[in-house]
């Protein structure tokens, strides 16, 4: 039976790595092979990432139009999608499954900035545990979002049902679909219960 591969890393010779470092560079590379999503990890390796399953990106859309729909009522922030990259402080350029940027931290970027990976690490990101991904890796995604800056990060594990939740200087927790997540003061206001969505 077929199926996608895994996550499939490249990894880059010193003199690659070294030339990664500069932006325009990924991005260009990118733009070469747009039929992929590329990510570069913090040592500049190139991270070729797999489509969606069905069930992953259904769950994804939902959550993701939970946050907009909080979103255009307080009107706090931006909101991305899973293909959006950002430039973390590391130097990786990551894509999380859902993210938001607090709107005066998303101001303050020039429109060239705006226009590229952004050079910003998002208040909140939402990773969500596929079939193709590994617990481990992305307990390891999740813990550079958090070092990079990021305020609340979710690691939604589908199958097991329960939500990692990501804050600075604390342990991680867990919660149930069947219990509330809060947005705390990050997201004021938002409250989600997974088992609730369609």
């Amino acid at each position: 039976m077929s199926h996608f591969p895994d996550i499939i890393t490249l990894k880059t010779p010193p003199k690659l790595k070294e030339a990664l470092q500069d932006i325009d560079l990924f991005e260009a590379l990118c733009r070469h092979n747009d039929a992929f999503q590329l990510e570069k990890d913090h040592k500049g390796n190139i991270i070729i990432m797999p489509p969606t399953y069905s069930e992953t990106g259904h769950y994804n859309s939902e959550i993701a139009a939970e946050v907009i729909i909080w979103n255009r009522k307080t009107k706090a922030g931006v909101v991305f999608d899973s293909s959006t990259g950002f430039t973390l402080p590391n130097g990786a350029v990551r894509s999380p499954d859902v993210s938001w940027v607090n709107l005066t931290r998303w101001q303050a970027l020039s429109p060239k900035q705006k226009n590229s990976f952004a050079p910003i690490c998002p208040d909140f990101v939402i990773e969500l545990l596929s079939s193709t991904d590994t617990l481990n890796t992305l307990h390891e995604k999740m813990e550079e979002w958090i070092a990079n800056g990021c305020r609340l990060g979710w690691l939604i594990d589908l199958k097991n049902q329960l939500t990692y939740i990501y804050q600075p200087h604390s342990p991680v927790t867990t919660t149930p679909f069947n219990q509330p997540l809060s947005g705390s003061e990050v997201l004021p206001g938002f409250e989600l219960i997974l088992s609730r969505l369609p």
